[in-house]
This record gives C-alpha cells, sequence and structure tokens, in this order.
C-alpha cells in the first residue's frame, strides 16, 4: 500500500503551512480541493454509504441516535480504500502524498482511512491524543488529514483543535480520552470548514468535537499516514482492530465492545 509522491509534482504547501504545522501541532488549508473534487468525494462518500455490510471487507460501524433513542444510525466507515477506485486515488494520490510527505519531510505511507458520518444525532468525540489509540504500537508518529465533505459548523459538531501542546508527548493515559482535569487551560479552537477544506493535525495534538444537533450530516474524511521509514502497517493494524472492535456485522451476539478512544 506504500506510494511516494509523484517526483514530478510540485509542492502544496507554502512553507508558512509547514511552520504553522511544526509551530502549532496543525495546519488549516482552504480549499485543497476543488469544487469539481468535492462532487465526485461526495458521490463516492454516498456509494459507500449504500454499500451493504460486508464481513472481512470495508468496516461499518453504528451508534445510537442521540435525537431518536430507538434508532441506530451509521457513524462511520473504515478499510475502504481497497473496496473503492475512487478513494484509493484519491488518498495515495500526488496531492495527499505530497502534502503529508511535505509535513513528514519524508515519504509518506497510508496508514488508515475514515469517513466519520456525523449524521444528525450523531454523538461527539471526547477530548484526546490519536496516540492514545494504541498507534504507537505500529510507529512513533502520523499526520492525519480531515477533510471536509459537507460544511463544519458550530451546530454540527466541528473539529476542535488545541495549538501547542503536540511537543509535549502523552498528555493522558492510553486507551482513555483526557480527562476534565488533564484538559484544564486547553484552549479548544473549532474549525469551521467548507467542503475541500482540510486540516492536518499530528498524532499528540489534543482535539474533539461536539454531536451533531443540525438537521443535516458533517461527514468529514480521516485519512492517516505516517513516515514511509516507519513501515508500512496499514494491513497489520486493521486485523488487530478486526479483533479487537470488530465492525458491526462482525460482533458476536451478546459481546459489549466498547469504543475506547
Amino acid at each position: 500500500m506504500s506510494t511516494q509522491p509523484h517526483p514530478g509534482k510540485t509542492s502544496i504547501l507554502s512553507q508558512k503551512e509547514i511552520d504553522d504545522f511544526k509551530n502549532l501541532g496543525y495546519v488549516i488549508v482552504r480549499g485543497l480541493f476543488d469544487a469539481g473534487e468535492m462532487q465526485e468525494v461526495t458521490a463516492w462518500t454516498d456509494e459507500l454509504i449504500s454499500y451493504p455490510e460486508a464481513p472481512g471487507k470495508y468496516m461499518k460501524y453504528f451508534e445510537q441516535s442521540l435525537a431518536q433513542t430507538d434508532k441506530r444510525i451509521l457513524s462511520r466507515i473504515e478499510n475502504f480504500v481497497p473496496y473503492h477506485v475512487g478513494f484509493s486515488r484519491l488518498v495515495m494520490g500526488p496531492k495527499m502524498l505530497t502534502a503529508v510527505s511535505e509535513l513528514l519531510a519524508e515519504p509518506a505511507v497510508l496508514f488508515k482511512d475514515k469517513i466519520n458520518l456525523k449524521l444528525p444525532g450523531g454523538d461527539g468525540f471526547k477530548a484526546h491524543q490519536d496516540v492514545q489509540a494504541g498507534w504507537d504500537a505500529y510507529a512513533p508518529f502520523y499526520v492525519t488529514a480531515m477533510v471536509a465533505i459537507d460544511r463544519s459548523t458550530a451546530e454540527n459538531g466541528s473539529l476542535e483543535m488545541v495549538a501547542g501542546q503536540h511537543n509535549k508527548g502523552l498528555l493522558g493515559r492510553m486507551w482513555e480520552p483526557l480527562t476534565e482535569t488533564e484538559s484544564a487551560g486547553m484552549q479548544f479552537v473549532p474549525i469551521y470548514a467548507d467542503p475541500g477544506d482540510a486540516v492536518f493535525f499530528d498524532s499528540f495534538a489534543p482535539h474533539r468535537s461536539a454531536p451533531n444537533r443540525s438537521n443535516e450530516p458533517r461527514r468529514v474524511l480521516y485519512i492517516t499516514y505516517n513516515r514511509l521509514s516507519d513501515g508500512d502497517h496499514r494491513e497489520q493494524y486493521y486485523a488487530d482492530k478486526r479483533k479487537s472492535y470488530p465492525p458491526d456485522c462482525e460482533r458476536v451476539a451478546g459481546k459489549i465492545y466498547k469504543y475506547k478512544v
């Protein structure tokens, strides 16, 4: 699954954007994908949503709706790159790989691919660092690109980032979100985004999001990469995740599964 940036591709990010990422732990890149590209991404997302659940393939996860407590709604889809040509082309293409490689200062390799759907009534995510999910078992450092598919607003639970905490290492406990004590004093800045805007953040940057209280979805693409020199761990990661937190269609009846971070 390792693909290096196209050797003839010019830079994607400015030096200021690279410096902001180093200094803040994240950088916002407005309009990384244009309207035509986002029309395709939106259509591809609709296709993935319509795919039937399929054990052993892409991974679809559901949650209880906060708006209709008797209803389960699709919350996210993972591991879809091997099963969708369009997303594979985007995620493994020169634009994404070049941008991430510029932030890593060396070639990048895909680690995981996910779409958080956050449909109306969808829950948010507590404050956490991505490394708390046990990613350090595979590689020491990651860059995640969040690409807005729908508009992200205060009402639908936009991503919220904390600047300048990424160089302090692990701030909480593994497999647990940050507690109120651990996140006390952190300033969570909401990132309002239009379709095609992107946020690149490192795996030690604290972030969170609120539930979607609006009537519209807040779908975002999350693509995570690590340094190619640290190895290609994508297949092993998803093999391990299937065992510890399988998609709904692969679960054992009566067994309780808990999303930890």
